[in-house]
């Protein structure tokens, strides 16, 4: 753990301690929603812009110059590693990321793998030059969780059924877990590089495992990401598990292991707090479309949120989701105001 962060509000409050405000922070909100984003990464792909040292540290900054959060998140994307270890994929705008080849056979998992340091030194460089220009402001690490990227894996790009995935999960569970365990094990690898490389915390990203019955998680996600949490405990620095559609599976997150579970809008706050039980945090968790109403709107849910939260034994306030493009920037710099000075004790 860096030393400068450590008495931050935001690791503070991962840490259920005691804050002088609630911490803030977004999902995405180093991206298209700034017009210096837009500027920087005009004729840039993005996985290039993932590579270049110069860039990822200049995009990271933008929202902490900005808005003045209480955090500041790596500017990469989920399939980076994979891309790394040989992969041969892209992300198109409009779309995600496609996959050229999909795993759905033995000799596809087997092509998997490990993750070297030297895979991903930008990744390194960028880390430790943000380190220094943040100073006390946290650098949240991340990294996909294996169901999301297996599914990106198998169905060859984004899903809305991820019918491949399931099937492969129920039909093949053999080949299911040895996907399973080699995405684990690059997944711990990659966190484990990132706070080496200075990150004071990290968040594991399942956006799709809300595509996944309470049952199934429990059998064929779980001890997954019960395992790379668990790999991750003597690195002292606040583990977030965050997914989307996962207020049946708010229980289950917890038991894995994470010290802050991250909740989506659909679930207040105080009901999360409930469903995931003591000895966690919450993040959370306004509607990222609530950004596009006027700031009456906002206003209110915000003050829900925070008022919910209390129920929690420690809150970082965030979105439910990332940071929508169309989102006017002032309304979140406006926010980020609002909830320090509303929550200043």
């Amino acid at each position: 753990m860096n030393p400068e962060t450590a008495e931050s509000p935001f690791i503070r409050a991962c840490r259920r301690l005691p804050v002088p405000h609630t911490p803030v922070w977004y999902m995405r909100q180093a991206g298209r929603s700034l017009p210096e984003y837009r500027a920087v990464r005009a004729d840039v792909p993005m996985l290039t812009a993932c590579a270049t040292p110069d860039l990822i540290v200049e995009i990271t900054m933008q929202p902490v110059r900005r808005y003045g959060v209480d955090a500041a998140i790596f500017f990469s994307d989920i399939v980076v590693p994979l891309k790394a270890i040989g992969i041969d994929l892209d992300i198109k705008p409009g779309v995600g990321p496609v996959v050229a080849a999909p795993v759905r056979d033995a000799a596809g998992a087997a092509a998997l793998r490990p993750l070297e340091p030297g895979d991903v030194p930008y990744v390194t460089e960028a880390m430790r030059a943000l380190v220094k220009e943040l100073g006390p402001t946290p650098l949240i690490g991340f990294a996909g969780a294996p169901f999301t990227l297996a599914s990106y894996l198998i169905e060859g790009g984004p899903s809305k059924n991820h019918d491949h995935t399931k099937a492969m999960m129920y039909g093949e569970p053999a080949l299911w877990h040895a996907l399973m365990e080699r995405l684990t094990d690059l997944t711990v690898a990659y966190l484990r590089l990132q706070v080496d490389a200075g990150a004071s915390a990290v968040q594991l990203f399942d956006s799709w495992v809300g595509a996944v019955a309470p049952a199934d998680y429990r059998e064929f996600v779980l001890p997954y990401t019960g395992r790379i949490f668990a790999a991750l405990a003597d690195l002292d620095v606040p583990r977030i598990h965050f997914g989307v559609g996962t207020g049946e599976l708010l229980g289950l997150l917890g038991e894995a292991g994470a010290d802050v579970v991250g909740v989506d809008w659909r679930v207040p706050l105080d009901e999360a707090a409930r469903r995931v039980g003591p000895g966690k945090a919450l993040q959370g968790n306004l509607d990222p479309a609530i950004l596009l109403a006027p700031w009456e709107a906002v206003e209110g849910r915000a003050a829900d949120i925070l008022a919910r939260g209390r129920a929690a034994e420690g809150h970082v306030f965030n979105l439910g989701h990332g940071v929508l493009p169309s989102t006017d920037p002032a309304q979140l710099a406006r926010l980020t105001d609002y909830v320090h000075e509303t929550s200043a004790s």
